[in-house]
């Protein structure tokens, strides 16, 4: 009887008061239908599971049940049971909408940062995501190592080791919750070990120093010259912060020189480089930029992240870590930010070649965008240069000195969200401004494209 009763039936939390125990169950039935703690559609347990849950009588549930389905405030059919009416909640009436208001999000969007969330591959994420659950070994299920899972470990090392050549020992390699968190820890890590300054790039995005600074790290802009940052003239700082492969927002390559420059400094002072692999697997005109860590990986931290090679909201990224940063790392509860079922799903999706297939097809989709936006800028504003566009999923507009603050007034008049340059500048940057727009043409899905691209030529100069 205790086992029948453990398992029979579903749950619902309800404290009957009043005199009487039909009148008590029936008006606590009624008050939970009329705050909406029971939803419209809500199934309620059978008769005989609430009786027995509450102790009772079946025949009083019963009574309590015909009264409010007599009400209107709940339904019993054959087969389906006993729900809350869809009615049985008095909807608040809608509010007028003001005229004049702007809309809280423009209908077209090119906002950099984001992929194409429509092209997200579904069907093949779910049978990756069956054929590891199906695979998955019991105590999967458990604590595990705080680095990760292994399988995940194992198929990242090997993958990053094909495409980006980087040095990955699946032992010095941390599963985190994205960019965002993995740069956390290793803030959070640094500034225990005694730093207190991150150089950054002069450009690049305020959330991100947000977190260093909350962190506990002050971040100090690099000098800049015809070349690129200077990460030689880091100082001492603890680390320095950089997108090698294809710097955000500016959109290059960081030079042979300025790489070793980099790697030097990092062994003359005992700092960290941490690599921000921003956009690396996607390249349109150029052979790859190999990761900066092959050079040196017991003074650079590698990170990457699957944000934008598959979706942001799977929260999934990764670092290499040096052997003496590991344990520091570690210490700030770094691997059970992620759950497991993601992680054995992607890497299935890695093993299975799946993830490459995806790749190489978004990179195609994504320079016809491209080839699509500069094609357009060039026929309907000469005077504006596309930069930045030979990797990634974003470019830069060069407009006309004084005009950024005026297109992007104009962009928002034609319905468009984009963001101008000026917007990524470090508050301490010494570089000189310049007016332009940080356009990410991956943001819009395909049936969005071409009036989100009539949208931007519109508003340019």
């Amino acid at each position: 009887m205790a086992e029948r009763w453990a398992t029979f039936g579903i749950d619902l939390h309800l404290e009957p008061t009043g005199p009487g125990l039909r009148r008590g169950l029936t008006d606590a039935l009624r008050e939970a239908v009329r705050t909406g703690r029971l939803a419209p559609g809500t199934r309620l347990p059978s008769s005989r599971s609430l009786a027995t849950d509450l102790g009772i009588a079946r025949n009083t549930v019963a009574d309590a049940y015909a009264d409010l389905v007599a009400e209107g405030r709940l339904t019993a059919r054959q087969g389906s049971g006993t729900r809350v009416a869809d009615r049985a909640v008095p909807r608040p009436p809608a509010r007028p909408s003001t005229p004049g208001r702007a809309p809280g999000r423009l209908p077209y969007d090119l906002v950099p940062g984001t992929p194409d969330l429509a092209s997200f591959p579904r069907a093949g994420w779910l049978r990756a995501a069956r054929r590891a659950l199906t695979a998955a070994p019991n105590d999967a299920f458990g604590y595990g190592d705080p680095r990760g899972r292994p399988e995940l470990r194992t198929a990242l090392a090997d993958y990053l080791a094909r495409v980006r050549g980087v040095r990955a020992d699946p032992e010095r390699l941390v599963v985190c919750a994205g960019f965002a968190e993995g740069l956390r820890l290793l803030c959070t890590a640094l500034r225990a070990r005694g730093a207190r300054t991150l150089a950054v790039e002069p450009y690049g995005l305020d959330v991100h120093w947000d977190l260093v600074e909350r962190a506990g790290l002050r971040t100090v802009p690099l000098p800049v010259d015809d070349a690129g940052p200077r990460p030689g003239d880091a100082g001492d700082a603890g680390a320095v912060l950089l997108n090698p492969a294809h710097q955000f927002p500016l959109g290059g390559a960081l030079v042979p020189e300025r790489r070793a420059e980099a790697v030097d400094w990092a062994r003359r002072t005992g700092g960290l480089v941490l690599e921000d692999d921003y956009d690396g697997e996607f390249r349109y005109d150029r052979q790859a930029v190999g990761a900066l860590q092959d050079l040196d990986p017991d003074h650079v931290v590698y990170l990457g992240t699957a944000s934008k090679s598959l979706a942001p909201g799977l929260r999934l990224g990764w670092m290499v870590l040096p052997e003496r940063l590991l344990p520091d790392v570690l210490a700030q509860g770094a691997g059970r930010s992620v759950g497991v079922l993601e992680q054995l799903t992607l890497a299935e999706f890695l093993t299975s070649g799946a993830y490459d297939r995806h790749v190489r097809a978004a990179r195609l989709r994504y320079r016809r965008r491209r080839d699509a936006l500069v094609a357009a800028v060039s026929a309907r504003a000469p005077e504006v240069r596309v930069t930045g566009i030979a990797a990634g999923l974003h470019a830069v507009l060069r407009l006309p000195p004084g005009t950024e603050q005026s297109v992007v007034r104009a962009a928002t008049w034609q319905g468009l969200a984009v963001h101008g340059l000026s917007r990524f500048r470090h508050p301490a940057a010494t570089v000189p401004p310049a007016d332009a727009l940080v356009v990410g043409y991956a943001t819009p899905p395909d049936h969005a494209w071409t009036g989100t691209l009539e949208a931007l030529c519109k508003a340019l100069p």
